[in-house]
């Protein structure tokens, strides 16, 4: 009730409230800053865990709140804050303001999308959600002090009360037929399970009571293990329990036999919506299938050429198979996959001054997929630096099923993940203090995983890949990439079933059977996300060979870097308006 008053607050104050009367006041920049800065603190204020993460410990004891009446709050407070900045002067503003300004427009607008389609309503998918993201609190959170001790105690107390809000979105969307589809959700009661224990000590979220800090006092430290303890008993697992007994007697059973989006009221206009807020460019869906098919077509004629370079004298289908089952090319032990993750890393930190001018000062890590949600998600992901710099960036490497983790995948899976795709990209965004925090701490899917699957192919400049195998993975990857795209709008556009898309990878890509079902289940959990990848990197290679074309021997790939990253994840004709200015400016007389 605390956090809705102050929300409350802070949406009449910084929105409704200030509409009209600073107008004539004020300069159309300062009125801009001031609609930024409130959008600002009122994201601040509405969701506590990014306001952790991002640095700003006011409400550190807080869960969000996620009923439905705050849905409706948080869209008529987006719609106010959209309607004060279509109410001022574009025009008069620099043009640094211009781009400030055009970008917040398209991140509002996004936000706003999301709320009138009800996305809310689908606040789970098959490998991630509250329920999976809460057990790793303890690695999110400050817990330096006894004060840090009690926030995370009382946010494990909340957490029960976090489960009901979930639930009751959850319960209207199976009230309306918004519910995900019933092949995803197999097993999905297996990520809640772990966290339902008799003994509160053997929880996840108990682990940050068994060691503590020097400074906090021997004599609190019992007060506050016992304090966890209780939350844990109270509040986490009957939190869970009650998740669980929701999804199997109510969620479950009304899953639907579908798996297109378009298969839901307004889904095709839906799915329209998310080919926009992913790729950020105005694409019809079966253009960006077609383009997929000739990606595809190109890729695979590139494979052809180097698995003869393996020596292998049998058919694709064949290499593909002696692929996914030979043992050699399969790691033994979780340590072995860990290690050899490590060992490209260090070999590529090393070579990250011939590529790039600017580095991020911040560090990153590696750490295994937690095991209650390894069997359901994707071979690996990244997670970002904490924004007031207290925590590195880290790179989740899947050590379950060994036979699904190829070796010859991880030069191209690890320069992604880490550096020089996400980890590179994401943290020397946010060390961008020259961007407004709007830009330093969000930013455009295209842009993002785009540079993530062009950071795959810098390998190749600095000496990755000498291997036909490993040359093999990475095109697997750009593959499995522009597989995203045919599969994708297959599904969600042009009717594709399940089965279908799971066979057109197979087909076509290395990838184990394991991860091309889990793959194919998060594209149809997650529409349209997937075709960021390929058209985002699709984009930056066009805009790399039209500057080495136009700059000839002036060409400088650090420089061409600066020019990318240092703007920090934007649109992609944004992109290609920075390039061309940067080619404008360094184009050799004539």
């Amino acid at each position: 009730m605390k956090r809705l008053t102050a929300a409350w607050f802070v949406l009449v104050v910084c929105g409704l409230g200030s509409v009209a009367p600073s107008l004539s006041q004020e300069t159309p920049a300062m009125q801009f800053q001031k609609l930024t800065d409130d959008v600002w603190e009122f994201d601040l204020h509405e969701d506590p865990l990014w306001a952790t993460h991002y640095g700003d410990t006011r409400f550190n004891d807080r869960l969000p709140s996620e009923t439905l009446e705050d849905q409706q709050r948080r869209l008529a407070a987006l719609r106010v804050y959209r309607k004060r900045q279509q109410a001022m002067d574009r025009k008069s503003l620099s043009k640094e303001e211009q781009l400030n300004f055009d970008i917040f427009a398209i991140l509002l607008d996004q936000r706003i999308g999301e709320y009138e389609f009800e996305s809310y309503l689908t606040p789970i998918t098959n490998r991630w959600g509250f329920h999976v993201a809460f057990p790793e609190l303890p690695q999110d959170v400050p817990l330096e002090t006894a004060l840090d001790y009690r926030n995370y105690v009382a946010r494990l107390n909340a957490f029960a009360r976090y489960v009901d809000d979930h639930v009751e979105l959850m319960r209207e969307g199976v009230k309306q037929g918004r519910v995900l589809p019933a092949v995803v959700l197999e097993g999905v009661e297996d990520t809640v399970k772990p966290h339902i224990v008799a003994d509160p000590k053997q929880s996840l979220l108990f682990s940050p009571f068994t060691t503590f800090p020097d400074r906090i006092p021997a004599a609190e430290r019992e007060a506050l293990a016992t304090a966890g303890v209780q939350a844990i008993q109270q509040s986490v697992v009957p939190g869970y329990q009650k998740f669980l007994t929701f999804l199997q007697k109510e969620y479950l059973p009304a899953a639907r036999p579908t798996v297109s989006i378009s298969a839901l009221p307004k889904g095709r206009e839906y799915y329209q919506h998310c080919v926009r807020k992913f790729t950020t460019l105005d694409m019809s869906p079966e253009q960006i299938h077609e383009l997929g098919l000739s990606e595809v077509k190109r890729i695979r004629q590139e494979m052809q050429t180097v698995m003869k370079q393996t020596g292998f004298t049998g058919e694709f289908p064949a290499f593909i198979e002696h692929l996914r089952t030979d043992p050699k090319f399969y790691p033994q032990t979780p340590e072995q996959l860990m290690k050899e993750v490590a060992f490209v890393l260090k070999r590529m930190d090393g070579e990250l001054p011939r590529l790039f001018k600017t580095l991020p000062r911040m560090s990153y890590g590696i750490r295994p997929v937690p095991d209650y949600i390894a069997p359901k998600t994707t071979t690996a992901y990244y997670s970002q630096p904490a924004g007031d710099g207290t925590r590195a960036g880290f790179y989740y490497v899947n050590t379950y099923n060994l036979k699904s983790r190829p070796l010859y995948e991880i030069e191209a899976l690890s320069l992604h993940e880490a550096v020089p795709g996400h980890h590179l990209q994401l943290a020397l965004q946010q060390e961008l203090t020259n961007l407004p925090n709007y830009r330093r701490f969000s930013g455009f899917t295209a842009f993002i995983e785009g540079w993530g699957l062009y950071a795959e192919r810098l390998g190749l400049e600095v000496g990755f890949y000498q291997d036909p195998y490993s040359q093999f993975g990475r095109l697997s990857y750009e593959m499995w990439r522009a597989c995203r795209l045919v599969v994708d709008t297959g599904v969600h556009h042009l009717g594709w079933t399940r089965q279908q898309a799971i066979d057109f990878m197979a087909q076509n890509t290395a990838l184990t059977l394991h991860n091309i079902t889990a793959e194919v289940d998060r594209y149809i959990s997650w529409p349209g996300q997937a075709l960021a990848y390929k058209i985002g990197e699709l984009k930056i290679r066009e805009l790399r060979q039209l500057a080495e074309t136009a700059l000839g021997a002036k060409f400088d790939v650090r420089e061409f870097h600066d020019v990318v990253l240092l703007s920090g994840s934007v649109p992609l004709r944004v992109l290609e308006s920075n390039v061309k200015a940067y080619i404008t400016q360094h184009q050799p007389a004539p």
